[in-house]
């Protein structure tokens, strides 16, 4: 899901000055961060829309072929995307995001059952102010996160094992202990990422690959957050019974 931006054949930014190189950074940016938060509100929408039609909810949760079906394709887009990246054009490549932000919208669209709106509103704010603050860290801070993040994705991996080992053990103790590292871990991804689409808008690339790279930055924050979300949720979001 995370592409080697470090691979990306690319040359040094212009030398004729910082105004040029900030203007190009500030353009970049604003795409990357337009597109999640578009990819942000589609999955917003998918989710309540489901979540308001209990005709549309038993259809999804409670048909294994459909469920499965969404999860699978969603894995499937969430590797397609970046390794195709380059061979795919700019306008597939968003149209590809948002269709993968409508999956997440729809698998997600059961917190609206599981936990009550206050709890899911006041996660929402406390995630968007984690996350605000950790990007502007990320990306004002001098320091080279890339130790970090490698650091955080061997981590998230021994995380996804550990939530798998725990479907079948049901351990509320671990749950909450997943939940806890979760947090820690996209907390630290979210600065890692924005650095890294710092210096992928600071590089003088061919325009046709900065969109590209720009909707992967986008694919990537916006993960950031879904998951930090869902941690959080977990951890203070009670339930209905």
């Amino acid at each position: 899901m995370y592409p080697d931006y470090n691979n990306v054949q690319q040359t040094p930014p212009p030398y004729y000055g910082g105004a040029a190189v900030e203007r190009q950074t500030n353009a970049v940016l604003k795409r990357v961060y337009v597109r999640m938060f578009i990819g942000l509100l589609v999955s917003a929408f998918c989710a309540l829309g489901v979540a308001s039609s209990p005709a549309a909810l038993s259809f999804i949760f409670g048909n294994q072929i459909v469920f499965w079906g969404i999860f699978i394709g969603m894995f499937a887009m969430a590797i397609l995307i970046p390794a195709r990246l380059m061979k795919m054009q700019s306008g597939t490549v968003l149209l590809l995001f948002l269709v993968y932000a409508a999956l997440m919208g729809v698998f997600l669209s059961s917190i609206f059952v599981v936990y009550k709106m206050p709890a899911i509103v006041g996660t929402f704010f406390i995630t968007a102010g984690t996350f605000g603050a950790m990007s502007v860290y990320g990306y004002f801070t001098k320091s080279d996160l890339s130790r970090m993040g490698s650091f955080l994705m061997m981590a998230l991996f021994g995380l996804i094992i550990a939530m798998v080992v725990n479907i079948f053990l049901k351990s509320n103790a671990m749950g909450f202990i997943i939940s806890i590292v979760g947090v820690l871990i996209f907390t630290g991804l979210t600065a890692w990422d924005t650095q890294n689409v710092k210096k992928l808008a600071a590089a003088n690339l061919d325009p046709a690959l900065a969109d590209k790279l720009a909707t992967m930055g986008a694919m990537n924050l916006y993960l950031d957050f879904i998951n930090l979300f869902l941690f959080i949720l977990r951890i203070f979001g009670g339930s209905r019974d």
